[in-house]
């Protein structure tokens, strides 16, 4: 069971490579919980970030706990922002309501100031396209990781602080610059700048990716942890546009979309599987609570909260720390309980024996031009692929859209293209020469 710390980055979902065009090829479905190093050094993209600027998230302003402008996170269509009202509710919903225990507690897991020592809620961070890229040591679940380098401040809030201990620690970046969510998980800031954490995921906050099934990310469920975070700003604004991210104390070995990871504490065949998404019931009476409350109330019934973590004796109810929330107005909701909610209907549970394989992305050139250059020179790295959900380009570039990056690699160095969709991730590589 993972604690309830936090530290959120921007993982990329795996797939799988084939590359051709001056390097090697490799692809890979399978876990391995092996460390590995992802570096950066040299220069790509544009002065920092990850190589592909977009003006997307140009309204969001910079810092921690910053607002996002009114920009909501992947698409209108992405399950995070489905409108669920109307949904069927799930055949088997009472009988699993009634595992999860009719009386367990909502609890709202964040808030304003401390409790115990430690920030209330998951921290994030928004940093401009400038933010020099940086190492991810990976000492955990690095092959289900998206490899950097990353744009991670070395003073980015981490999940519990001021005092963090050995919790979660999450780390959460955005990049309004590139328009790139990264989320790492037992995050720890190391020397000249790297990190070192158990696993890291990118998400293209402009697009719907979906990590290779049965991969973990930041969060146990394959998801992104942000991406489900209630945040005073939305709550200000007066509407929470998208579902909600909560834990449940116990999880069955099986993961319903959007969820790609299995994290079962239990044999229990009726707990909750990861993903599964809970909607309050349409007749339960939200006019006695606080306008705030109702806004964060009224989102639980159009998106729900979908289930991410196991962790606590309650239904932990996650979001950002906030100076302006009202600790005290949000102990109300405790008032909910399991039994003032519903599931809704899981179309496709999936089990270890029943994730299903397809074709992992292709790779038919990854070339360098020119493939020899100075100390000072420059490069364009240029890829055809096919079928990938996202792309990153290590070392040196981060995350990328499009067909191509410019690198100025100052030594001789290979660079590697990792391409990904829900079935896996493949890799080529290319070497340019510094004479």
């Amino acid at each position: 069971m993972r604690s309830k710390s936090l530290v959120v980055l921007i993982i990329f979902v795996g797939g799988i490579l084939t590359g051709c065009g001056g390097g090697g090829t490799s692809s890979t479905n399978n876990r391995s919980t092996g460390g590995g190093t992802t570096t950066g050094g040299g220069s790509g993209g544009n002065n920092g970030g990850t190589g592909t600027t977009s003006t997307t998230c140009s309204a969001m302003t910079t810092g921690q706990g910053a607002s996002l402008g009114g920009f909501r996170p992947f698409p209108a269509t992405d399950a995070w922002n489905t409108d669920i009202s109307s949904a069927q509710v799930d055949p088997n919903s009472t009988a699993i309501i009634n595992d999860i225990g009719t009386t367990l507690p909502l609890h709202p897991d964040f808030g304003s100031g401390e409790y115990n020592g430690q920030n209330i809620g998951i921290p994030y961070v928004i940093v401009d396209g400038t933010q020099s890229l940086e190492t991810i040591n990976f000492t955990a679940y690095g092959s289900e990781s998206d490899p950097g380098p990353m744009p991670i401040p070395s003073n980015a809030p981490i999940e519990g602080d001021p005092a963090p201990g050995n919790g979660d620690r999450h780390v959460l970046v955005i990049d309004k610059g590139n328009c790139f969510l990264y989320e790492l998980y037992s995050s720890y800031p190391g020397s000249n700048g790297a990190w070192s954490a158990d696993s890291a995921a990118v998400w293209d906050l402009t697009a719907t990716e979906q990590r290779p099934l049965g991969w973990t990310s930041a969060d146990a469920a394959g998801l992104s942890i942000f991406a489900g975070l209630a945040r005073y700003d939305e709550v200000a604004s007066g509407s929470i546009q998208h579902a909600l991210r909560f834990t449940l104390p116990y999880s069955r070995a099986a993961f319903t979309p959007p969820a790609s990871h299995i994290a079962s504490n239990t044999s229990d065949p009726l707990a909750a599987p990861m993903g599964m998404r809970l909607r309050l019931k349409a007749s339960f009476d939200i006019s006695s609570y606080s306008a705030a409350n109702q806004v964060i109330l009224k989102a639980l019934k159009q998106y729900g909260m979908i289930m991410a973590d196991n962790g606590g004796g309650a239904m932990y109810l996650d979001g950002a720390p906030d100076s302006h929330w009202d600790n005290n107005d949000l102990h109300a909701l405790t008032n909910l309980n399991a039994g003032d909610f519903e599931v809704v209907q899981m179309s496709q549970i999936y089990t270890a024996a029943t994730i299903p394989a397809g074709p992992a992305p292709v790779i038919s050139s990854f070339t360098a031009t020119p493939a020899t250059t100075n100390s000072t020179g420059s490069a364009t790295l240029n890829w055809s692929v096919t079928g990938a959900s996202y792309l990153i380009v290590s070392p040196q570039v981060g995350a990328v859209r499009g067909t191509s990056v410019s690198v100025t690699p100052g030594q001789t160095t290979t660079y590697t293209l990792y391409a990904a969709n829900q079935y896996g991730r493949t890799t080529a590589t290319v070497t340019v020469t510094v004479q």
